[in-house]
């Protein structure tokens, strides 16, 4: 179990999130549908609290999310990535988790339903932080706004 210290310890030491299965606008999708994905309201939100995200997605390589230019691999990022922030399927996540290793994050969070304990078992063999089943953007406003998490929060341009 993980303890809320370490979450907020985690959130309070990190400054660049890897978001591996960011979200784009497909061709064709309305924009309303795309706003309420939830990991592009997550990556506005933690952009927003000063966070740096860097998408990460092969399917849309250079294409812009939130402002930022989506990556095809963790890989690809030069900068030293402290959290490796998963919107992916369960069953990919030991993979994801071993190419955090590799470069060098410091935590691999799995949002809210995705958990994977061989991911788990991978990542702390390693020295990560392995958080999973949470939401990185609850888990901060639970932590340091004391507010109930709420995402349409996000949708008052």
């Amino acid at each position: 179990m993980i303890s809320d210290d370490l979450i907020k310890e985690t959130l309070q030491t990190s400054k660049i999130i890897a978001m591996v299965g960011a979200s784009v606008p497909k061709e064709n999708e309305a924009v309303a549908k795309t706003r309420l994905k939830p990991s592009i309201i997550v990556m506005k939100y933690l952009l927003e609290f000063g966070y740096k995200v860097i998408p990460v997605n092969p399917f849309s390589v250079g294409k812009k999310v939130n402002g930022e230019t989506i990556v095809e691999k963790l890989e690809d990022i030069s900068s030293q990535i402290d959290i490796v922030n998963v919107f992916r399927p369960s069953k990919e996540t030991p993979d994801i988790a071993k190419k955090a290793i590799k470069v060098g994050a410091k935590t691999l969070w799995l949002q809210f339903g995705i958990q994977n304990n061989v991911a788990d078992e991978i990542s702390k063999s390693a020295g990560l932080t392995c958080i999973m089943n949470k939401c990185i953007k609850q888990e901060y406003q639970r932590l340091f706004l004391k507010m109930k998490p709420v995402f349409p929060v996000l949708l008052n341009d």
